[in-house]
Order: structure tokens, then C-alpha cells, then sequence
């Protein structure tokens, strides 16, 4: 395959699922514009390394693996810095208990490391499988397992549902 049909290949593909890397970056940092930075910074890199693309069906999971690790950098760089303007956070207040929670659990997953917060992401956010969520981030399968189990735990006591047995 040519570099124009693969840049044509990677470029219908990235507008036909655009909405998909949107919601990724923006699970990662819960703000538009940010998020918008980030899939337009990870398109430039994947059109810009085109030529490291060596089998087109792995595709889809080459974009994803950019789009987490901008998000990751982005919020690298950007740490600790997040400015909401006044009605943005009053439309965001929690009208019920179901909210409230969501919320929580919103903060706890934003607490995790960011080896197992992009697990949880891209397993309960983007609905991924594990063996592609295992060719995503370059890790063994079973390291993303123990990975999972290990964020869902970690998740559960951030939570307080975390059981005590005596």
C-alpha cells in the first residue's frame, strides 16, 4: 500500500469514527475544548507518522494508543490546571443521589495512576475488549487483567464499597 492511500485510508477512517476519539480524550480530561485539542494533536501525529503504520488493520488501535498517550501528556503538562467557567459548574451540580455518585465515581477513576485509569477507560468507556485494549497500550494480556482487577479494586475502596472480612 502506497503512503497516499494510507494517508487516505487513515483519514476517512478518522473521520468516520471521529466522535469515538473525541469521547476517549475527553473521558480523560471533562472539558471540550481540551478534548478537541487533544484529537486534533493525535490526527496531526498519526498523519505526521503515517509511515510507522505497517499493517492497516491495525488501525484502529494504532489511533487509539496515540489519542490515550496525548491525553496523557496533555494532562501532564496541563496538571493540576482546570478552569470552569461559573455557569459550566452550575449546570454540572448534581440534581439527584444517582448524580452524586457518578460524580464519585467520576473523581475516584480521575484519581487512579494512568496506567490503570486508560484501562478503565477504554474498558468501560470506550467498550473495548481486553486483547485490544492489551495491542492499545503494548501490554500483555494478562498484565492487563491484573491491571483491571487492581484499578477495580482500587476503585472499590476509593469508593468505600470495599467489603472487610474478619
Amino acid at each position: 500500500m502506497t503512503r497516499d492511500e494510507k494517508f487516505e485510508l487513515v483519514e476517512k477512517y478518522i473521520v468516520e469514527n471521529q466522535h469515538i476519539y473525541y469521547r476517549l480524550a475527553f473521558s480523560y480530561v471533562k472539558n471540550k475544548e481540551n478534548a478537541l485539542d487533544i484529537v486534533q494533536e493525535a490526527i496531526y501525529k498519526a498523519l505526521r507518522s503515517i509511515d510507522r503504520l505497517d499493517e492497516v488493520n491495525y488501525l484502529k488501535t494504532w489511533l487509539y494508543r496515540i489519542v490515550v498517550n496525548t491525553s496523557i501528556d496533555f494532562i501532564r503538562k496541563h496538571q493540576r490546571v482546570s478552569i470552569m467557567e461559573d455557569d459550566v459548574l452550575e449546570s454540572h451540580l448534581p440534581t439527584s443521589e444517582n448524580e452524586m455518585s457518578d460524580l464519585d465515581l467520576q473523581d475516584a477513576v480521575d484519581q487512579l495512576p494512568p496506567t490503570y485509569k486508560t484501562i478503565i477507560i477504554l474498558r468501560f468507556f470506550a467498550d473495548l475488549k481486553l486483547d485490544e485494549i492489551a495491542e492499545i497500550t503494548g501490554d500483555n494480556l494478562n498484565t492487563v487483567k491484573t491491571r483491571l482487577y487492581t484499578a477495580l479494586r482500587k476503585l472499590r475502596v476509593e469508593m468505600g464499597e470495599e467489603q472487610t472480612y474478619e
